[in-house]
């Protein structure tokens, strides 16, 4: 029995909490009489759909964690893109306008980047005024106005389309997801991303870029922010100012509870994708519910400090 307790207190369940976390939820909501419809195919197929953008904003920032840095700015990405997409694709075609979204994403990820890795500035701050900066930026590009997108193409690729039967963003997150897996977990770069986020002194003693790795963290944050920005476009038909501005909690609670480290070193991109359902799942259930804006407000910030707390408690004490 002692032995068994022993080894008890030796698992890890940080490294479970965002299952355990998403079962509890998802039983909760199951089973309560409140929320009648939440297990229909359409009402788990559209919590999937939801969260497509904010899970392919997350893996971005999986990256940029894992490397001991932070981004901030991703939700302001995510309206500059869409917005840069749109005004793009009402003068020119489909390639134009998407090349437009990516661009921008990642243009505004370089900037972070070389503030960051070159510049010698403290990522939180320099993503912290990037993104009131682009968010200023989104506001004046319309004037505050909503940009409709009106190409069939675009809108069925990003957004309401089917390939093989399977609706186009839940392909979206599918790959994402894989090829950021695959990337962090079997790539020397990945290696090189967990390894300067666990000590970069030593990684810079071992050969490691670390200022490369750094700025292309943040590039490969503000790409996924642009391709988020590309998928609200096409889901919503149009691109507003307001896009993105909701995810920054959202996506970093995900991530975190998802078992990435803030502090750097260790990363899970399925982990994220766990967390980004979970999430998604709880603002979906909160609505069926019937809870009022401010109490939705209330019980997400209380579930996501107990899940952020068991996640980031110190097991070394």
């Amino acid at each position: 029995m002692s032995r068994l307790f022993v080894q008890m207190r030796q698992l890890n369940l940080q490294q479970y909490v965002v299952y355990l976390g998403f079962l509890a939820i998802f039983l909760v909501f199951a089973i309560m009489p409140q929320t009648d419809g939440f297990l229909s195919i359409r009402n788990l197929s559209n919590i999937v759909l939801q969260t497509a953008p904010a899970t392919v904003m997350a893996i971005g920032l999986v990256f940029v964690l894992c490397s001991g840095e932070i981004d901030l700015s991703f939700g302001s990405i995510v309206a500059v893109s869409s917005l840069a997409a749109a005004v793009v694709m009402q003068e020119h075609s489909l390639v134009f306008g998407i090349a437009a979204g990516l661009i921008a994403g990642i243009t505004i990820g370089f900037i972070n980047g070389v503030l960051v890795a070159y510049a010698g500035l403290p990522s939180f701050l320099v993503t912290l005024a990037t993104m009131g900066l682009f968010a200023g930026v989104a506001r004046s590009m319309t004037n505050l106005r909503s940009i409709p997108v009106y190409n069939d193409n675009f809108t069925g690729f990003f957004g309401s389309g089917k390939l093989l039967g399977v609706p186009s963003l839940i392909w979206w997150t599918i790959v994402a997801v894989g090829i950021g897996h695959i990337i962090l977990r079997s790539t020397r770069f990945g290696a090189h991303v967990v390894t300067t986020g666990d000590n970069a002194r030593a990684a810079q003693v071992s050969g490691i870029r670390v200022p490369v790795i750094r700025l292309k963290v943040l590039m490969i944050s503000g790409f996924c922010a642009g391709v988020a920005g590309l998928l609200y476009a096409g889901r919503l038909q149009a691109a507003k100012y307001t896009l993105g501005e909701s995810d920054l909690m959202t996506v970093i609670a995900a991530v975190i509870v998802g078992g990435t480290l803030l502090t750097g070193g260790r990363g899970s991109i399925i982990g994220a994708l766990v967390g980004s359902l979970m999430m998604g799942m709880l603002n979906n259930g909160l609505i069926l519910w019937g809870l009022a804006v401010s109490d939705q407000m209330i019980v997400r910030g209380l579930i996501i400090l107990v899940a952020v707390s068991v996640s980031l408690r110190d097991t070394s004490r």
